[in-house]
């Protein structure tokens, strides 16, 4: 019987979905995971560029998101977990060093066909690990992608979004100084503004009042988990409206950098872990759970006349803020 689980994750979209399948085996087993992201530094630009600035810090920031979100989506479920973020030229090897220092008995990985800044596909790292060890590797099925409800897709595209904006910020707060221009207090006021706006006109109803409503009808499974999503959204409401306070006392002088740099990275943290129990729990139930006709509901009430999706002149003004503040973000 296998009792800890190493489950390496890659940066890639669909790493959440192994969270979920490795972390629904490890309860089954009752056993604990481990997750772990390794940095390749050769996926950095090697045509000679000059690496991005800030790209070690927002590389990590990155990972940190993704493994939050994967402890949060194991938390939920009752599964003992930790992380680490690790470094290396070799992540196979890598990988299975962890797995001998930390007495894992059981490899979890997927089969990426995704295609890395060398054009090597990441999926050798997969095969090296099976083929080079003695650990056990269990490797999970691909997912279909063509599977998944466009509804699913939807909420994981606004989850998206919101991720990309907060990465923004923190790659402009790791990129200022004191010093810097009124332009910079502005680009973070069009940011809060988008953080505060956003989830309450797009990324809140598609979750609580639509997605939510109907799973519940459907099952009782994931009551508990729903019912600390709900109070999350409330918490969410009022932190992000505190960022937009913490821009206004940084641009009066009555906040230092710092102090607004922990208040993103606050909300930041409390968002990763805000999604990760939503597309590690909660869409994995509903893809189970919903039928086709409850999701052709959701999508109906989601875009009906007068709703947010529906108008718009309201949604190029957010894809018109969204494109100002997401260029700031490096590759």
């Amino acid at each position: 019987m296998y009792r800890h689980l190493l489950v390496p994750l890659d940066d890639s979209d669909r790493a959440i979905e192994t969270v979920n399948k490795a972390v629904n085996l490890a309860r089954t087993l009752g056993a604990r995971v481990s997750f772990l992201h390794v940095h390749d530094h050769h996926d950095a630009p090697i045509d000679g560029a000059a690496m991005p600035s800030g790209y070690a810090a927002t590389h990590h920031e990155r990972a940190l998101a993704l493994l939050t979100k994967a402890e949060a989506a194991a938390r939920a479920l009752g599964v003992p977990c930790d992380s680490v973020i690790l470094e290396g030229p070799r992540p196979h090897e890598v990988i299975l060093d962890t797995a001998r220092k930390t007495g894992c008995d059981l490899i979890f990985m997927a089969p990426h066909s995704r295609k890395g800044a060398r054009g090597e596909a990441l999926g050798s790292q997969t095969v090296q690990v099976l083929t080079a060890g003695e650990t056990p590797v269990l490797v999970s099925a691909a997912q279909d992608a063509d599977v998944a409800h466009p509804m699913v897709d939807l909420i994981r595209g606004e989850h998206r979004a919101l991720a990309a904006v907060l990465h923004a910020w923190l790659h402009l707060l790791n990129n200022t100084t004191p010093q810097d221009s009124t332009t910079v207090i502005e680009l973070m006021r069009a940011m809060a503004h988008y953080i505060i706006k956003f989830p309450l006109a797009l990324h809140r109803p598609s979750e609580h009042d639509y997605l939510f409503f109907v799973l519940r009808g459907r099952t009782a499974v994931v009551h508990a988990e729903l019912d600390e999503l709900e109070r999350q959204h409330e918490r969410e409401r009022a932190m992000a409206e505190t960022l937009g306070d913490e821009v206004e006392h940084y641009a009066l002088g009555q906040a230092t950098l710092g102090q607004l740099r922990d208040a993103v990275e606050t909300y930041a943290h409390f968002m990763w872990e805000h999604m990760g129990r939503v597309e590690g729990v909660v869409l994995p139930a509903a893809q189970r759970y919903l039928s086709e006709v409850d999701w052709n509901e959701i999508q109906a009430t989601a875009t009906r006349p007068g709703s947010f999706r529906a108008n718009a002149a309201a949604q190029a003004a957010y894809r018109q803020l969204f494109a100002r503040i997401a260029h700031l973000a490096p590759p």
